[in-house]
């Protein structure tokens, strides 16, 4: 058997009788088109290493693995290990982990190698699972990860709108963040309430040392948990006003309308006045 021998999608599911749990927010992409075409963006090719998260029947999976890449797969459902273990039957360079993804860690899973994230994460976790990658002491080479618009349009927005807010900076912060593919909710069976996106990140070279990137993760949780006071309002217990004068920047500004790097002017001086 090989990987172009598998029956579709739908009958391999059909065949094991299995169907999407609304508890783990499951929705099924089933079309290898849409499946190949996140593959391709994920830049993945023969002989590397990929992380992928809630593959379910495996759609993503078999795109992954005709570009020659090792996929190691974490799954919460048990359901869907005989379905996914056919992969490896079929030649695929696979590996099954159970278990959650929230709890996972990487750097066990991955022993030294690089590996890059490729994901139709599950709409529930998502974006918990971005911030602990982003945040973590594991390092993708990549992510290429599919969230529900709304938060793929957050993760990449700008200052000055509603979509802005702590996830942008930090992705921002980590990360170069673009949008590179719209995935309407009528591609997933069950089709979900709202359409989806993807999302690609490289890491940046120059990683904020882990005191710096505690101190950011600080400032923008106090000052976008209050987003419509002032700044000297919602980091108050941090210095108010004081803080954000020695920042450089206005007291009576908000968190929507701070750029990366005023909030990492925040995190510096937060920092020297706690030395």
């Amino acid at each position: 058997m090989s990987l172009a021998s598998l029956p579709p999608l739908r009958d391999s599911l059909a065949a094991h009788g299995l169907v999407a749990n609304k508890g783990f927010g499951q929705h099924f992409l089933l079309d290898l088109n849409i499946t190949r075409k996140i593959a391709r963006l994920a830049e993945v090719g023969d002989g590397d290493l990929v992380i992928e998260v809630g593959p379910g029947p495996g759609g993503l999976t078999r795109a992954l693995l005709e570009t020659g890449a090792k996929v190691i797969a974490i799954e919460m459902d048990p359901r869907f290990a005989p379905l996914l273990h056919d992969l490896s039957a079929a030649g695929g360079d696979f590996q099954l982990i159970l278990g959650d993804a929230l709890k996972a860690d990487e750097t066990e899973i991955v022993r030294g190698r690089q590996a890059h994230l490729v994901s139709n994460l599950p709409y529930n976790v998502g974006t918990a699972l971005l911030i602990k990658w982003l945040t973590g002491p594991w390092t993708p080479a990549s992510l290429t990860l599919m969230f529900q618009k709304e938060v793929a349009d957050r993760i990449v927005a700008a200052p000055g709108g509603d979509a802005y807010g702590r996830l942008a900076v930090l992705a921002q912060a980590l990360t170069e963040a673009k949008l590179v593919m719209d995935v309407p909710a009528r591609a997933f069976t069950p089709p979900p309430k709202v359409d989806s996106a993807v999302v690609r990140l490289t890491p940046l070279a120059n990683r904020p040392h882990p005191a710096r990137l505690d101190a950011l993760q600080r400032i923008t949780a106090a000052a976008f948990n209050q987003r419509r006071k002032m700044l000297r309002s919602s980091l108050k217990v941090m210095g108010g006003e004081a803080l954000v004068l020695e920042a450089g920047l206005d007291p009576q500004a908000r968190a929507e309308t701070i750029s990366m790097a005023g909030f990492f002017a925040l995190a510096d001086a937060w920092l020297a006045q706690r030395s």
